[in-house]
């Protein structure tokens, strides 16, 4: 079992809306901090969000205001929505879990475990 799988990535159209899960095995995801990455062929591994132990959450600027990254400690699942997606949204995209709290939680190095990644593609 692996210890985190995405899913809910697909073909969009520019200016639609995707929710991405994360799965997770083992202790509540409220135990972690969970982030989200992505990267697109050729390019290096981005942060996107993150939400820490307690509920702080943290973007990368060029996602404010449209992504929503949230945890659901019933179902042990992290959720990232999607608005108003753009067709440089496009990319693999990974969730992540760090065991501990760190203020570098931006940093792909900081973390533990990783999914195989969901695709999302946004067309124009």
């Amino acid at each position: 079992q692996a210890p985190l799988v995405e899913s809910g990535g697909g073909l969009v159209q520019a200016g639609g809306s995707l929710r991405l899960s994360c799965a997770a095995s083992g202790r509540t995801v409220s135990y972690y901090t969970m982030g989200w990455f992505r990267q697109a062929p050729g390019k290096e591994r981005d942060f996107v969000a993150a939400i820490m132990v307690g509920g702080n959450t943290y973007y990368t600027e060029s996602v404010k205001g449209r992504f929503t990254i949230s945890g659901d400690n019933v179902k042990n699942l992290v959720y990232l929505q999607m608005n108003s997606l753009k067709p440089e949204d496009t990319a693999l995209y990974y969730c992540a879990r760090r065991r501990y709290y760190s203020p570098y939680y931006s940093r792909t190095d900081e973390y533990d475990d990783w999914g195989p990644g969901t695709q999302v593609t946004v067309s124009s």
